[in-house]
């Protein structure tokens, strides 16, 4: 693989059969501009309303929370796990990771990013190798990690598919779906995967919309989370956007407030229902004791007639969060959100103390169940004591 800088890139919408040209992105003395298509400005298709509005001209962001890239694209581009690969993988041939723009990363994703954006000129990768042996792929994965290793380089980076997030993961397509299937990072339990799981089925009994998962079995351990691709079905690409791309917001630093989720929802779907939803997620996240709620945990999709809907929940596990708080606050709250904030958040949505308390009991009757759905799920007896004793502590 070998990289050669580029200048200018184009972002292509597929929709379907059909792969639109959304316009050009070009970088000039470390700026980036971008401009819409004409014919792209007919179809009333807008990528991100808020920061890229669908109207003629150039545009050029002006922050440098990405970089000066928009946070539509930068929705598309690897972090965590992926962007460490590509680094090391540019390292290991003698190349400065430094010295790629955003716009060469874009290159780098392609057509392998999430969502229905994709991006040429395409920078080709290695060819993806069997991932049949998902215990060898866990073992390269924690080589690679713990050993300083780069033997598995290639075929990590290959497996990865631009997808987001700090765990090591691979996406696969099988006969039927699209699936990201994670590994347990060296700081993670060993059960992580059952836990991961036992969240996704805890979610699923609280009634909040969540994609098809399943735990892919192991020889050697407690298995491995594998969560179907919402922004890819029946082989057929969603647009998606986070609320981190939407707002400018960077997912590292704690700096986003569920009050400021709300108000995006309504004013980004228009949808008392919508609002409903992320409430219940809401709820969730805070009574679960799930506090990995940053920025990009949180996205949007766009349906085929163009209307903004929230995605389907993900990342969903136990989690601790920054010095024991919550990443995004709630209505100001982020080490112990109460009964109060949760009601203000709520009204914010638009939504009936009366639906909100109703909302609030089916989370936490599904929550009080963790010890059966977690020891169904395969997670272990010391995770499951000590994560039932920290749900006990969340006092709402």
């Amino acid at each position: 693989m070998s990289f050669v800088n580029v200048s200018v890139v184009n972002v292509y919408f597929v929709s379907g059969n059909d792969k639109l040209l959304v316009g050009r992105l070009a970088i000039k003395d470390r700026k980036i501009f971008f401009e819409y298509n004409a014919d792209f400005l007919k179809t009333g298709i807008e990528i991100s309303p808020l920061k890229l509005p669908l109207k003629t001209g150039v545009f050029s962001s002006n922050d440098r929370v990405f970089d000066g890239l928009f946070g539509v694209f930068n929705d598309s581009l690897p972090d965590g796990w992926g962007h460490l690969l590509l680094d090391r993988k540019l390292r290991k041939i003698s190349l400065n990771p430094g010295d790629l723009s955003p716009l060469d990363r874009l290159c780098y994703v392609g057509h392998m990013g999430m969502g229905a954006l994709t991006y040429e000129p395409e920078i080709s990768s290695a060819a993806i190798p069997n991932y049949e042996d998902l215990d060898a792929i866990a073992d390269e994965t924690l080589q690679f990690q713990e050993n300083d290793n780069d033997r598995f380089v290639d075929d990590l980076l290959a497996m990865n598919g631009s997808s987001a997030g700090a765990r090591p993961k691979i996406v696969i397509a099988t006969s039927e779906d699209d699936w990201i299937i994670k590994f347990r990072s060296f700081l993670d339990p060993k059960d992580i995967g059952p836990i991961e799981y036992g969240y996704h089925l805890m979610a699923k009994s609280a009634n909040l919309d969540v994609p098809k998962a399943k735990l892919f079995p192991s020889k050697k351990g407690y298995g491995y989370f594998g969560v179907k691709r919402f922004d890819k079905m029946n082989g057929k690409r969603t647009h998606v956007h986070t609320i981190s791309g939407l707002l400018h917001v960077d997912h590292r630093v704690p700096s986003l407030d569920y009050e400021t989720i709300m108000k995006a929802t309504m004013w980004l779907t228009k949808d008392h229902r919508e609002c409903e939803k992320q409430f219940r997620a809401s709820v969730f996240n805070v009574l679960s004791h799930n506090r990995d709620d940053h920025a990009k945990n949180f996205s949007f999709v766009m349906n085929t007639d163009g209307k903004w809907l929230i995605s389907p929940s993900y990342d969903l596990t136990f989690s601790s969060g920054p010095s024991g708080e919550h990443c995004s606050t709630v209505m100001g709250e982020g080490k112990k959100p109460s009964l109060d904030n949760l009601l203000k958040l709520a009204e914010v949505g638009g939504i009936k103390k009366q639906r909100a308390m109703q909302i609030i009991s089916e989370v936490k009757l599904a929550i009080s169940d963790w010890n059966n759905i977690g020891k169904n799920a395969g997670v272990s007896s010391d995770s499951l004591k000590m994560i039932k004793s920290r749900l006990d502590r969340v006092s709402v």
